[in-house]
């Protein structure tokens, strides 16, 4: 080498010699940095892992679970189908009854209105029995008084007779 080319080549060490010292330095902060970016992001990857597999687990079994409902669901409803028919059937006879209860009261309606002069009967009747009851209470206010009337003598008689 030549005396130029080694002036040239310490002239440019010189003058690389401050970059390179600010790029050692950047990368001895940015390691630093690194290291302390894998201590946080590390374990939190590790958590995040953990709980998407968690939450898998539960959509899984929720999925699972939604799917033994769906068929109870319609199991129960084929009863139910059945049983709503037999509600219907039932309606339609309780219709037909409560048609037939319809013509048997509009009969005893018809029944009632022949029932007129038997009621002009029953008040004549409950007339006479107030009058045999008014009848009934004087005879025994009347025994009353005879009993009054006859007591007292008798009373004294009784005591004369052996008897």
């Amino acid at each position: 080498m030549t005396e130029t080319t080694k002036q040239e080549e310490n002239a440019t060490n010189d003058e690389l010699h401050p970059i390179a010292v600010s790029n050692d330095r950047l990368a001895q902060v940015f390691e630093s940095s690194a290291r302390r970016w894998e201590l946080i992001v590390y374990p939190s990857l590790f958590a995040f892992i953990i709980l998407a597999a968690y939450g898998f687990y539960l959509i899984f079994n929720l999925a699972k679970d939604v799917h033994y409902l769906a068929i109870s669901v319609d199991t129960n409803m084929t009863v139910l189908a059945s049983n709503m028919q037999s509600v219907s059937d039932n309606m339609g006879q309780l219709s037909a009854n409560v048609r037939t209860m319809a013509v048997s009261v509009e009969s005893m309606n018809r029944k009632v209105g022949t029932l007129e002069p038997m009621l002009t009967n029953i008040t004549s009747m409950e007339k006479s029995l107030n009058s045999m009851t008014y009848a009934t209470h004087h005879i025994g206010r009347d025994f009353s008084y005879l009993n009054h009337s006859v007591a007292r003598p008798m009373s004294r008689m009784s005591q004369f007779m052996p008897w």
